[in-house]
């Protein structure tokens, strides 16, 4: 029986509709999918949202109606960033040597955390001694027990050391803790990393610390900033500490002067509030945004053989 070449391709011809068929099909069902799952994830972060858009609008409003609409909008709550604020014999000190204090705080945190955690974490990756074991679980046991635990004993050796009521001895207590968590991470980073790429920078004439610094520190930069992220974020959220070794003004972080603004909630101005609450969001809010980078960078190393 002879067919046509007419009929050859008006088969392939219903063959390739029923592909495009198929497939535009499956591409529907993934996009109901994906729509489904979006719809859910902003079904639960609405309540977030809203608490954030209703802090962001009374910081500029006047007046609220029902304490949800706003009636009138203004610049006066956040006369704070050009002067000093005062209500009744209140006069509440200047924000931006609180702002630099607070950014010192948790910059320097960050950095001592980042720096020993790389060292320490590089150390507990690669040289192998009896009690490595025991440190790792020792390490990861600092960080699960609670901190407020140890105020008191804090308190002493602070008062020993004579860091009491300074920003130093508070982030020295601080990076202390942040330490462990950051460690154990960052080993995990140094564990994927090949022993054949280290060794081939010891052949090329790297020592040990060039190694860790021009070869394997490059390659694990999302763990790095990972840490950096969980370190800053940390220490400029940080009060208790600051609340119970800090005592004067000069000293004050932003988390204590908003303690400062609700110590007596029935006379507390909720505009001037919600704007320092605002205000104190920006930072770590930039900080994310210019480092979350980082973290979407996944270092691949290849090695001949693998």
């Amino acid at each position: 029986m002879k067919i046509s070449l007419w009929q050859v391709a008006k088969n392939k011809s219903k063959e390739g509709e029923r592909t495009i068929s198929t497939v535009s099909n499956e591409s529907w069902k993934v996009r109901v999918g994906q729509i489904g799952i979006f719809l859910i994830l902003l079904l639960m972060s609405l309540p977030i949202i809203i608490m954030y858009l209703w802090l962001f609008v009374n910081s500029f409003s006047k007046q609220m109606v029902l304490g949800l609409i706003p009636k009138s909008f203004t610049l006066e709550h956040w006369r704070f960033l050009w002067s000093k604020i005062s209500f009744g014999l209140t006069v509440y000190p200047n924000i931006w040597p609180i702002t630099l204090n607070t950014l010192f705080f948790a910059l320097g945190i960050t950095a001592i955390v980042v720096v020993v955690s790389t060292l320490s974490g590089f150390a507990l990756s690669r040289f192998s001694f009896r009690t490595r074991d025991s440190l790792i679980k020792m390490t990861m046991l600092l960080h699960a027990f609670p901190g407020v635990t140890l105020l008191i004993g804090i308190f002493y050796s602070l008062h020993l050391l004579k860091l009491l009521d300074t920003l130093v001895g508070v982030m020295l207590v601080k990076a202390a803790l942040e330490i462990p968590f950051a460690t154990w991470i960052l080993k995990g980073f140094f564990d994927e990393i090949s022993w054949d790429i280290e060794w081939s920078a010891y052949i090329d004439g790297c020592s040990k610390f060039q190694a860790w610094y021009k070869i394997i520190l490059p390659l694990i930069k999302p763990g790095i900033a990972a840490i950096s992220i969980f370190a800053f974020l940390s220490g400029w959220s940080e009060f208790i500490y600051l609340f119970t070794y800090i005592f004067s003004g000069e000293n004050y972080t932003l988390s204590l002067f908003v303690k400062k603004i609700t110590v007596d909630f029935r006379f507390v101005d909720y505009g001037f509030l919600t704007a320092v609450s605002c205000f104190y969001m920006i930072p770590p809010l930039i900080f994310f945004i210019f480092t979350q980078k980082s973290l979407m960078k996944v270092a691949i190393g290849g090695v001949k053989g693998h």
